[in-house]
């Protein structure tokens, strides 16, 4: 018996020398390739030691590998280096994306790459050595293969290998792997996979070179629309709109109409955060104008935007139309033809003269084009304003000189039409916030004693969080409020804008991790580093607390006494950007059908938002579509399972709607059968 073992455990030795002897082409290809795949979840989602990760990779990088085996040994070095540049690319690509937007890059994003032209300094600034370090795979593997190629193994390699052999077991190997894989996912999985809302999620379960996958398939499935896919997603918009749900909180309350006949700028607050309102540093506030507004006009302290990879553009997008952002790269450059209903082209119906103002180039996200599109008569952008290149601040015109210079452009629009509608975007609070030569000088510095082991304590002054990202931001805040507070000086001042109402909304979260915002929470003075978790005075600054975080304001302000009688005050209701249209539109007299927000007044705490990604707020909870998890928002509050079931459904549902319409058109092509649909059941 025991010879038998012997001869067993030398047999398998033997095989196993065997195979790393006639197979290290193959096992050098396998193993740079799992470490690089490895290491690219190590540094975005941290999930490394994920055993059901590391067998999806592992399973792809064999089935993949396998096909190498039929070539010619001389031949397969070269299809095995093709796929460790792809896997690098995939690696280099995605972990710059991550360093940049906390998620995963889409070849639907292909269209954007011109956008990031005058970004580049955002991405240079946060780019990390980490995110080059898979470059070195392809020169290790290039050298083993020099090495071999001294060896003669190629030629060993000639007389000896079955390749065909090899391609099965291998193949067989990796599909074996790949049933596990699918056999053990969740039907929360699939959902996930199919949807590609998530992407940090998919990345975590799935690993990057399946999301990739996927993704090309999802990319690719829009373009193929006309063929497949559209009568579900048809079906789907027409079940939607003509519902009774939709309707539940659609009338009239006590501000419809209060706007009728009145002009309306929109203020797109670049980058501006709630959070900052309530930060004080030496009793003088980070935002004194806007929290002055916020005063004399109606505040939304609960507002969220909902952006995916268009970011800026997503919100302007969504705040017109009322819609969801493309679930696959942004609709400013994918999607731009289709016939939305907007807000401009409701108030051109009143005829409203309509324009937009940005400091930046027409070409950034495609405004050239969209901005027409979305019912703008005319665009004021960088070309019409005078400046010189000590004006730009990061990515244009100062927001200072753009507002003075904007100023007389606003009071003739006025002199020249009788109603007007414009969106005013500013600019310089755009990351990086690193011009602080040109911010202006903003003291954080916090003075606090500092005692020895004998108690004998000093007053130390620090300026901790100069150079710091939140640091850098605060200022950057703090210099774009003062653009601000001159703006609205001198319209205060004007003898114009007497029926005008001003909308400032932030346009999305300031792209800064949870670590570089903690700093504001959990500095240690003593160490120069964040607190540790076991300090008594550590902050806990979780997850969802840095999700709520991201919320921005949003403020009707106007120097018409009758209308700041009417609007004003805190509104407390959790409200996100799509609701935008809705509220303002009832107080206009105009209206979207096609909404998939609700004017918040109606629906006030029966309110949800939900985010591109699948995450969900309502006045209760916050709901983690990645985990399945959630934080209740009020003490005493107990949540149901249905409670969260029904979210979900709802939000999926809002999600799949938005996508339909935009990917296949469905307000221009089925609107009418909405509206008979609807016709015939009034009749009834």
């Amino acid at each position: 018996m025991k010879e038998k073992i012997k001869l067993t455990l030398r047999k398998i030795r033997k095989n196993i020398v065997e195979y790393i002897a006639t197979n290290r082409l193959f096992i050098t290809y396998l193993i740079l390739s799992m470490i690089g795949l490895l290491l690219i979840r190590n540094f975005t989602v941290g999930n490394m030691e994920s055993f059901k990760t590391f067998i999806v990779d592992l399973a792809l990088v064999l089935v993949l590998g396998s096909f190498g085996y039929l070539a010619k040994p001389k031949n397969q070095f070269k299809y095995f280096f093709i796929l460790i540049i792809i896997f690098t690319l995939i690696e280099v690509i995605n972990s710059i994306y991550y360093t940049f937007y906390y998620s995963f890059a889409s070849l639907g994003e292909l269209g954007t790459v011109g956008q990031t032209e005058t970004v580049m300094g955002s991405i240079f600034e946060k780019l990390k050595i980490l995110d080059l370090i898979y470059i070195i795979f392809p020169f290790i593997f290039y050298f083993i293969h020099s090495k071999l190629v001294k060896t003669a193994y190629y030629n060993f390699m000639s007389i000896v290998e079955k390749g065909k052999k090899m391609c099965v077991v291998t193949l067989l190997v990796g599909c074996i792997l790949l049933a596990y894989t699918f056999v053990t996912a969740t039907k929360s999985d699939y959902s996930r996979l199919a949807k590609q809302w998530n992407r940090v999620y998919i990345v975590e379960r799935f690993g990057i070179v399946l999301y990739q996958c996927n993704d090309i398939i999802q990319t690719l499935t829009p373009k193929l629309s006309s063929l497949f896919g559209y009568e579900e997603a048809s079906q789907k918009f027409i079940d939607y709109f003509t519902s009774d749900e939709i309707n539940d909180y659609r009338g009239k309350n006590k501000y419809t109409n209060v706007l009728k006949g009145t002009n309306i700028i929109f203020i797109h607050m670049e980058g501006i955060e709630t959070y900052l309102m309530d930060l004080k540093f030496n009793g003088k506030e980070v935002m004194p104008n806007v929290n002055k507004l916020a005063k004399e006009g109606m505040f939304f302290s609960k507002f969220y935007p909902q952006i995916s990879i268009g970011t800026s553009s997503d919100s302007e997008f969504t705040l017109l139309t009322s819609l969801m952002p493309a679930q696959s790269g942004a609709v400013f450059t994918s999607y731009y033809n289709r016939d939305y209903i907007t807000l401009p082209k409701l108030l051109k119906e009143k005829n409203y003269y309509t324009f937009s103002m940005h400091g930046n180039y027409a070409s950034m996200w495609n405004r050239s084009k969209v901005h027409p599109l979305l019912g703008y008569d005319d665009m004021y952008f960088e070309d019409r304003f005078d400046y010189k290149p000590e004006d730009v601040i990061n990515l244009g015109i100062n927001d200072k000189l753009f507002f003075k210079e904007a100023m007389p452009m606003l009071e003739d629009i006025e002199d020249n039409n009788k109603n007007y509608m414009g969106t005013i975007i500013t600019l310089s609070n755009h990351s990086p916030f690193t011009f602080l030569d040109k911010y202006g000088e903003f003291d954080m510095s916090t003075t606090y004693e500092d005692c020895d082991d004998n108690n004998v304590c000093n007053e130390v002054n620090s300026n901790y969080l100069y150079g710091t990202a939140v640091g850098n931001y605060i200022t950057s805040s703090h210099y774009a409020d003062e653009a601000l507070g001159e703006f609205f000086q001198y319209i205060s001042n004007s003898d114009h804008f007497k029926n005008t109402v001003f909308v400032l909304y932030g346009d999305h979260d300031a792209k800064l991790t949870r670590k570089e915002v903690n700093y504001l929470y959990n500095y240690d003075y003593k160490t120069g580093e964040l607190k540790s978790e076991d300090d008594p005075t550590y902050i806990d600054y979780d997850y969802y607390d840095h999700e709520l975080n991201k919320n921005t304001p949003l403020i009707i302000w106007t120097k018409n006494a009758k209308l700041r009688s009417i609007l004003n005050g805190e509104i407390s209701y959790v409200m996100g950007m799509y609701d935008v249209l809705p509220t303002l539109g009832n107080m206009l007299g105009v209206k979207n059908e096609y909404a998939l927000g609700h004017d918040i007044f109606n629906i006030k705490n029966d309110n949800l938002v939900v985010f591109p990604n699948g995450n969900v707020t309502t006045n209760l909870i916050y709901y983690n579509n990645s985990t399945g998890q959630s934080k209740i928002l009020k003490d005493g509050a107990e949540i149901s399972s249905d409670y969260i079931s029904n979210l979900v459904n709802k939000s999926e549902t809002i999600l799949d709607v938005s996508n339909a319409i935009i990917v296949h058109d469905l307000i221009k092509l089925e609107g009418d059968k909405v509206n008979t649909i609807k016709e015939s059941g009034a009749s009834e």
